[in-house]
């Protein structure tokens, strides 16, 4: 006679978690495990693992014809997080468990050869998936011990803590993502760069991109570290898509935890899955990471062409698509879009106190990268000159990050009451920019004197709305417009 079972599983494709059901059958024939429904190779050695974990923690591997089945079939499964609900199956199948609260439960783990259990990728994703369908989700001990609320967890230490049941294993008991130190960055640190301060205060209320051109040491690395600091603090369900990102990837999860917005700082050298994400298993790259966040790529002409123009689709829809031939994959990659470049390959092209080394040609081809399709999708183009040596030396302070968090705090709240009262979802129209005649009548003339295209019309009115949130001013003004094209900068 055949012994049965089916355990609650789940398997993450992207960043979304599948629903997979671990069904154990005993049966008579030669001892063996057979595992199908398109497993991985980390599942297929799941075989020798589980059958040495069980001999460890003191259970009887039965000795019967043992076939597990991961239904759905059509969908392949990855990671060794299905050695615990595999392992569970056989043991209530074999009756060796006490079964109170398996049927409202998801086991996820991976076992050691001494039946010690070990934390998987994808944690938080595991917890959403617990929470969203009401389930008790039950993982190794060493898990994060708070990430998400509301989640019923159960912590095993081993796999023979299954014989106490379900009910009478405590929580997870791992580190909290708080207890990690960071070193912070402030604004009050870069000296004589208000104007570039106040382009990152306009940025981060409006979320524009930004590029920085200077020679190297201007600070424009300064300025970039410091951007988050500025950037209201991440909560409820853009908090959790980022912790549920950087998660799936493996990512350290203490700066998120606290509220921090990430900020991703790819290599130029960095390659296309990794910028865009990839591989396999599919993996969400340096853009979805940056989710939520910023993302900054320094020395924006060295990277690739084909690797910056990969840029475009997600900087207008917000978010990546990676097809397969297994399918297609969605990653979110809502980010602040933040680059620095020199203006020639020696860095000094421009530069009033240092001559360019660089040939004409060398420089045309250099500067060729920060134009095109992508030029035309950055808001702002600022040039950052080297300040000056004797502020350096006397240690001159200008805003602090506390300084320019509260006038972002206030533009945004501001922001957020206009578009209330105007009783609508912002859109990117003029109607809805709400300009007054003096500054459409501005906009029109510097479109026909600069040859704006229709875009750069757009892109130039949604700057002036921003600095006129920053101003509270329920109407975009002529001199809202004038500052605005300001930070248009040069395009080559």
């Amino acid at each position: 006679m055949a012994d049965s079972y089916t355990v609650r599983a789940a398997s993450i494709r992207g960043v979304e978690v599948l629903p997979v059901n671990v069904e154990v059958d005993l049966s008579g024939g030669i001892p063996g495990m057979t595992v199908v429904g398109m497993a991985d190779t980390s599942i297929m050695e799941a075989r020798s693992r589980i059958r040495c974990a069980l001999r460890a923690a003191g259970f009887d591997v039965p000795r019967q014809q043992i076939t597990v089945n991961l239904a759905p079939g059509d969908v392949r499964k990855v990671g060794a997080g299905f050695d615990l609900p595999i392992a569970a199956g056989i043991l209530a199948a074999s009756h060796q468990v006490p079964l109170d609260g398996f049927d409202d439960a998801v086991f996820v783990g991976e076992l050691a050869l001494d039946g010690r259990l070990t934390a998987v990728k994808g944690e938080v994703a595991y917890q959403l998936y617990a929470r969203q369908h009401n389930l008790t989700l039950v993982e190794a001990a060493d898990a994060p011990r708070t990430v998400l609320e509301n989640v019923e967890r159960r912590a095993l230490s081993s796999i023979g803590e299954l014989r106490k049941g379900l009910r009478n294993l405590s929580e997870p008991n791992g580190p909290t993502p708080e207890e990690r130190h960071k070193v912070l960055f402030d604004f009050s640190d870069v000296v004589a760069q208000e104007l570039a301060k106040r382009a990152m205060v306009i940025a981060a209320v409006g979320e524009h991109s930004l590029l920085m051109v200077g020679s190297p040491g201007s600070g424009k690395s300064m300025l970039a570290q410091r951007l988050p600091s500025i950037l209201p603090k991440l909560e409820g369900r853009a908090l959790e898509e980022a912790l549920l990102i950087h998660s799936v990837a493996g990512e350290d999860l203490s700066d998120l935890a606290r509220g921090e917005r990430p900020l991703r700082c790819p290599h130029h050298t960095v390659s296309l899955a990794g910028l865009v994400g990839g591989g396999r298993p599919v993996r969400p790259g340096e853009i979805s990471l940056a989710h939520q966040g910023v993302l900054f790529l320094d020395e924006l002409a060295e990277f690739p062409t084909h690797a910056l123009q990969t840029l475009r689709q997600p900087l207008e829809e917000r978010c990546v698509r990676i097809v397969r031939a297994e399918g297609a994959y969605r990653f979110p990659a809502r980010f602040m879009f933040l680059a620095a470049s020199n203006p020639c390959p020696c860095g000094n092209y421009g530069d009033p106190d240092r001559p360019c080394t660089c040939a004409p040609a060398r420089i045309e081809r250099y500067q060729e990268k920060l134009g095109g399709p992508l030029a035309d999708r950055i808001d702002m183009v600022l040039t950052i000159a080297r300040p000056d040596a004797a502020s350096i030396v006397k240690g001159e302070e200008g805003a602090s990050s506390s300084e320019l968090s509260e006038t972002v705090m206030r533009a945004r709240e501001f922001r957020s009451w206009r578009e209330r009262k105007s009783d609508g979802e912002p859109r990117a129209s003029f109607r809805e920019l709400e300009l007054s005649h003096d500054a459409s009548d501005t906009l029109v003339a510097l479109a026909q004197r600069m040859n704006l295209t229709g875009r750069s019309m757009s892109r130039l009115a949604r700057i002036a709305r921003t600095i006129a949130d920053i101003s509270e001013k329920k109407t975009v003004g002529a001199a809202h417009v004038l500052e605005a094209v300001a930070y248009r900068g040069t395009r080559r």
